[in-house]
């Protein structure tokens, strides 16, 4: 995974624009999006890549992003479907930093 495919699928997700639905979980939706988001611009502009403890953060939030899902119309799953390959790809370059 390199930083460029990275920045090339953040620029695609930011230019898609906040689904709209309507589901009970939209306010943790909107939480994981903002903070997998918030690591994503971190990790662009470090050097040094994710900590571990924004690691954790990640897969939690990629975890969580499993379990919320489910239930969301195909248009606004493709959003958080997006948004948690995001994820993966920020966790995938720590395992390319520690193999």
């Amino acid at each position: 995974m390199t930083r460029e495919m990275i920045e090339t699928a953040w620029s695609r997700h930011c230019g898609q624009g906040w689904p709209e639905f309507s589901s009970p979980h939209q306010g943790p939706l909107m939480t994981l999006d903002t903070v997998i988001g918030g690591c994503v611009v971190y990790y662009l502009d470090s050097p040094e890549g994710l900590d571990e403890r924004r690691l954790m953060i990640v897969r939690d939030c990629v975890n969580e992003l499993d379990d919320l899902t489910g239930e969301l119309d195909a248009d606004s799953r493709t959003y958080f479907l997006r948004l948690r390959e995001l994820g993966d790809m920020l966790l995938a370059t720590a395992s390319q930093a520690n193999p």
